[in-house]
């Protein structure tokens, strides 16, 4: 059985990302996680008051979150009743991504399933926020879906990488299992500058993931362009791919697609889906 953990604030963005999270999964059996988490507030000083006042602060928040996610459920049970899945709701009164990371250990999480919010997708909202926070903190695998994202199946992802790290085989499972899951083509993306060629490291580990991929419809793609973004948004566009992914691990490359680019370069973020792979 699958654990996918959800966090909710109950908004339109996040209500997309469950409705995402259950369709994609619609064949599989899981147990989906749904959680939301109060931050806890700055305090501006100390003494039994200031404690007390916490307290009931935190037994409040708590009660209406418990009353709130209570809703959620039954609206999900009417509107999305599977056979295959399971729910269970948590309220938390925690910093955001302490209060995650302690949920992943406790539940023994496979998978996070995040909304973004925005015209600028990752860009803004992200960077320094919850989903920014988690992708960069938490080592678990996330799916990121775009408020503007409508559920269709992934026939294409594309891969961009710069073939300089060594892949781990446990980020390519859920990648593979991904693509398995959907029968989706896996579209391998390198962007390089003219004239340049792979060195012997590169190409070990390009051949690692040819070799690694056997039993998935993949093909691999250079193209040459001299800005990563700009060419990563015209593959997407011109192959209608679906689902981006990316390894985490390859630091640089990955926050330069996900994080850097201005807004104009990167609309492919308001409504293609992006899975954060984690070792």
């Amino acid at each position: 059985m699958k654990r996918i953990l959800i966090p909710t604030d109950f908004s339109k963005n996040s209500s997309n990302a469950i409705n995402y999270g259950l369709e994609l999964f619609k064949k599989t059996k899981c147990i989906f996680h749904i959680i939301h988490i109060n931050p806890i507030p700055p305090y501006s000083g100390a003494g039994t008051s200031v404690k007390g006042s916490s307290v009931m602060l935190k037994e409040t928040v708590l009660t209406q979150s418990k009353k709130d996610l209570k809703k959620l459920l039954e609206y999900i049970e009417e509107q999305h009743h599977n056979e295959l899945h399971s729910f269970v709701s948590t309220a938390k009164y925690d910093f955001f991504t302490d209060g995650i990371k302690r949920e992943l250990e406790d539940k023994k999480i496979d998978l996070i399933i995040m909304g973004t919010k925005g015209a600028s997708g990752l860009k803004k909202v992200a960077m320094g926020s919850n989903t920014g926070d988690v992708i960069t903190k938490v080592k678990c695998p996330l799916l990121a879906v775009p408020e503007n994202s409508t559920y269709k199946t992934p026939k294409e992802i594309a891969f961009p990488t710069d073939f300089h790290i060594a892949y781990d085989v446990k980020v390519l499972d859920t990648l593979v299992e991904m693509a398995a899951m959907n029968n989706s083509i896996l579209r391998v993306v390198h962007i390089s500058k003219k004239g340049e060629v792979l060195t012997e490291d590169q190409l070990r580990n390009k051949d690692f993931l040819h070799d690694y991929l056997r039993g998935i419809d993949h093909s691999f793609h250079t193209l040459t362009g001299s800005k990563l973004e700009t060419s990563i948004q015209c593959f997407v566009e011109s192959r209608d791919i679906d689902l981006v992914a990316m390894v985490a691990k390859n630091l640089n490359f990955f926050q330069r697609i996900l994080f850097t680019p201005a807004v104009e370069e990167i609309s492919y973020h308001t409504d293609i889906p992006f899975l954060v792979l984690h070792e």
